[in-house]
């Protein structure tokens, strides 16, 4: 949480390999909970991050709904897609995602040839219904598994879309807990309004001496 002029605060993301990493839509909502803890109490709140302005609320239930970066294009690799949502993710439909080793299948499509020196991240997506999904995600910098990851479920969001034109809203499982995304689709790839929205609350705090 950096103090920025013009902004609420900046947020900088460091991912588990000690490497400031892309947008986390996740670790976005969480801050903006943490700025409302301590004391930064709004309506509405506008911070910095790596990939431009963010948007973001807290509604009198506790969720908080942060606003996304616009996706300007969507790749097809065969059958699975690329979006990128202030991250990069590739996406991949599967029958049954519980099933899938995704710690194997995920590093073997992150280090692949085309992928490797950038990395990118991997998700599996289950269609449970229409409007419902089921994400795991592979997140290169964890270089496994995550329980959530937001960025991955608003890039699945918008790849399994069900309203050919305008508004859309998807919900998300995944093992961290539900979320949802809203948007606008305007076409095959532009998608605008784009909301990530879902709980936050404090689980524990530390004192680290420096």
């Amino acid at each position: 949480l950096n103090s920025k002029p013009g902004y609420d605060f900046e947020m900088k993301y460091y991912n588990s390999d000690g490497k400031e990493g892309t947008m986390c839509g996740n670790g976005g909502r969480c801050l903006v909970k943490f700025a409302h803890d301590v004391g930064i109490r709004k309506s509405e709140y506008l911070f910095s991050a790596i990939d431009g302005d963010h948007e973001a609320e807290i509604d009198t239930e506790g969720i908080v709904s942060l606003k996304m970066s616009d996706v300007n294009e969507v790749k097809m690799d065969k059958a699975d897609f690329i979006v990128n949502t202030g991250s990069p993710h590739y996406i991949q439909q599967v029958d049954n995602v519980e099933s899938v080793d995704v710690y194997r299948k995920g590093r073997d499509i992150r280090y692949n040839e085309e992928f490797a020196q950038e990395g990118i991240n991997v998700n599996f997506v289950e269609l449970q219904d229409d409007d419902e999904l089921y994400v795991r995600t592979y997140e290169r910098g964890v270089e496994n598994e995550t329980y959530s990851c937001g960025t991955g479920v608003t890039a699945a969001a918008i790849a399994f879309f069900h309203n050919e034109r305008g508004y859309n809203n998807v919900v998300v499982k995944t093992k961290g807990g539900m979320l949802s995304v809203e948007y606008d689709r305007i076409n095959d790839h532009e998608y605008r309004n784009i909301w990530l929205n879902g709980p936050a609350v404090m689980v524990f705090e530390g004192l680290i001496e420096l």
